[in-house]
C-alpha cells in the first residue's frame, strides 16, 4: 500500500503524507465536509419546514374554502327555502281565498235553495188549500144539486126558482137539464 502524497504548490516537491501530516488536513477536510453536510441538512430541514408550512397553509386554505362554500350553500339554501315558503304561502292563501269564495257561494246557493224550498212549500200548501176548497166547492155543488133535484122530484121547488139569479149558473143548468 502506498502512502498518499501531495505536491507543494511553491516548490513542487512531492511530500509523503503520513498520519501525522495528514491528520490536520483530514480533520480540516472532515470539518469542512461536516459543515457542508450540516448546511445541507439545515437546507433540507428548512425546505421540509417550508413544505410543511405550505401544506398547512394549503390545508387551511382548503378548510376556509370549504367553509365558505358551505356557508354560501347554506345561505343559498336558506334563501331558496324562504322563497319556496313564500311561494307556497302565496299558493295556500290563494287556495284558502278560493275555498272561502266557494264556501260563500255554497252558502248563498243553500240560502237560495232554502228560499226556493220555502216558496215551494208555500206553493204546495196554497195548491193543497186550493184543491181542498175546490173539493169543498164541488161537494157543496153536488149537495145543492142533489137537494134541488130532490125538491124538484118532491115538487117543492117552484119553476121560477131555476130562473133566480142567486143560484149559480151551473146549478141552474143542471136543474133544468133533463
Amino acid at each position: 500500500m502506498t502512502d498518499p502524497t501531495i505536491i507543494c504548490p511553491k516548490c513542487g516537491t512531492e511530500i509523503k503524507l503520513t498520519e501525522s501530516l495528514a491528520a490536520p488536513l483530514i480533520a480540516s477536510t472532515r470539518l469542512q465536509f461536516e459543515k457542508q453536510l450540516a448546511q445541507k441538512d439545515s437546507d433540507i430541514a428548512q425546505r421540509e419546514q417550508a413544505m410543511r408550512d405550505k401544506e398547512k397553509a394549503l390545508t387551511d386554505a382548503k378548510r376556509d374554502l370549504d367553509e365558505q362554500v358551505a356557508d354560501q350553500v347554506a345561505s343559498q339554501l336558506k334563501t331558496e327555502r324562504v322563497r319556496v315558503a313564500a311561494e307556497e304561502a302565496k299558493k295556500a292563501k290563494a287556495a284558502a281565498n278560493e275555498l272561502e269564495a266557494k264556501a260563500r257561494e255554497l252558502a248563498d246557493l243553500q240560502d237560495v235553495m232554502k228560499a226556493q224550498d220555502a216558496k215551494l212549500a208555500e206553493a204546495q200548501k196554497a195548491q193543497a188549500d186550493l184543491i181542498k176548497k175546490q173539493r169543498e166547492l164541488d161537494d157543496a155543488k153536488r149537495e145543492l144539486e142533489l137537494t134541488v133535484e130532490k125538491r124538484v122530484q118532491d115538487g117543492l121547488v117552484p119553476p121560477s126558482f131555476f130562473t133566480c139569479n142567486w143560484l149559480p149558473r151551473q146549478a141552474r143548468r143542471a136543474a133544468s137539464a133533463p
